[in-house]
């Protein structure tokens, strides 16, 4: 039930502000807002207010502003009457603003979290090796390791920070290592195999040894421009993992089954939930960041999609057939649809199944 809660609100949070972006730079270059939704088609509810129709949907895997003269992701082709309030009618930035705007909401909304939480908490800095929390399923966890351990020996040398810690871990994937902890007052020891994975490490993606722990942060104050900063570092360093995992999807040196969907994000979300506030908050930050990232990428019906189509207008000076528009509208809402089923299989796969 937790999970269900965490995912609802984590999507409904996201979807919520990025449409809401569409929705006031639609208002703000004259351009009639027909329909609010939350999800996709076939509707389930509906309330017009004026000039809208504000609307949930069945399909709870997105949602979309209707703007009045513009095939999206309704699916709708009513005939252009070349009203002033029709997005067809509007210029080429002003089109570009109300089609990014939903992109712009999600970087907003992450770098608002961020910010937020960095003022309020402080900034985390590294200290003694001491464990914040421990992966589920890693090697780590299969030894009994726990948040609050404190490292004091890897093979022997000593441990005087995290650093030190790392440096030995990351260089012995596959090996037998042997660690010593203290727990409390009580020195404890095991043998354990980092797992060879792959990270991001200034911008390249790297192979580590890998247990499983992340370190606890030891937290200072930070004044407001130091929380801006760290807020928009943040943002962007939330959504660097996924631009190179596309770049390695592309290149062919990653597959589909390294993405995570839905499921997985249903189930990180979950977690971070039942971890605390302050987590789901940043979880929920990395997700905005990210899925306004994905959105424009140059898919027809995302909104890259609707950003490739307006510049090309913009470029031959006349508009695309809407019957191509409604076409390839429904062409990438099928690739969508079929790439979302295909990564959730394998999340499916790799958190129920595979354990």
């Amino acid at each position: 039930m937790t999970t269900i809660i965490s995912l609802i609100i984590t999507l409904g949070v996201i979807i919520f502000f990025h449409e809401l972006g569409h929705f006031i730079a639609a208002k703000l270059v004259g351009i009639r807002v027909e329909q609010f939704s939350l999800g996709f088609p076939p509707k389930m509810v509906s309330k017009k207010i004026g000039e809208t129709e504000y609307m949930l949907s069945w399909i709870p895997l997105g949602g979309y502003v209707k703007m009045a003269g513009m095939v999206d992701e309704s699916l709708e082709d009513k005939t252009l009457t070349g009203a002033p309030h029709e997005f067809m009618s509007k210029n080429y930035f002003q089109k570009l603003f109300a089609i990014s705007a939903g992109v712009l909401m999600n970087f907003i909304l992450a770098f608002i979290i961020y910010t937020t939480l960095t003022l309020a908490t402080g900034i985390g800095e590294l200290g003694p090796a001491k464990i914040g929390s421990v992966e589920p399923g890693m090697p780590a966890d299969s030894i009994g390791l726990q948040a609050g351990d404190l490292i004091v020996k890897v093979n022997g040398d000593t441990i005087a920070a995290w650093e030190d810690l790392s440096a030995k871990i990351h260089g012995l994937a596959g090996a037998t290592v042997h660690l010593q902890w203290l727990r409390d007052d009580s020195l404890m020891s095991a043998t354990v195999v980092p797992r060879e994975m792959e990270r991001l490490v200034d911008g390249e993606i790297v192979k580590l040894g890998l247990i499983g722990i992340s370190a606890e942060l030891v937290r200072r104050p930070a004044g407001f421009f130091e929380s801006v900063i760290n807020g928009a570092q943040a943002t962007y360093f939330s959504c660097s993992a996924t631009v190179m995992g596309l770049s390695m999807l592309i290149q062919g040196e990653a597959g589909l089954e390294d993405f995570t969907g839905p499921v997985g994000i249903a189930q990180f979300s979950g977690q971070a939930f039942r971890t605390g506030f302050v987590v789901f908050l940043s979880f929920l930050a990395f997700i905005s960041a990210n899925i306004g990232l994905i959105n424009i990428l140059p898919i027809p019906v995302l909104d890259g999609g609707h950003i490739v189509f307006i510049t090309i207008e913009a470029i031959i000076r006349r508009p695309i057939s809407r019957k191509v528009k409604l076409i390839m509208q429904q062409v990438g809402m099928a690739l969508l649809l079929a790439l979302i089923l295909i990564i959730s299989y394998n999340d499916i796969m790799r958190f129920f199944i595979n354990k």
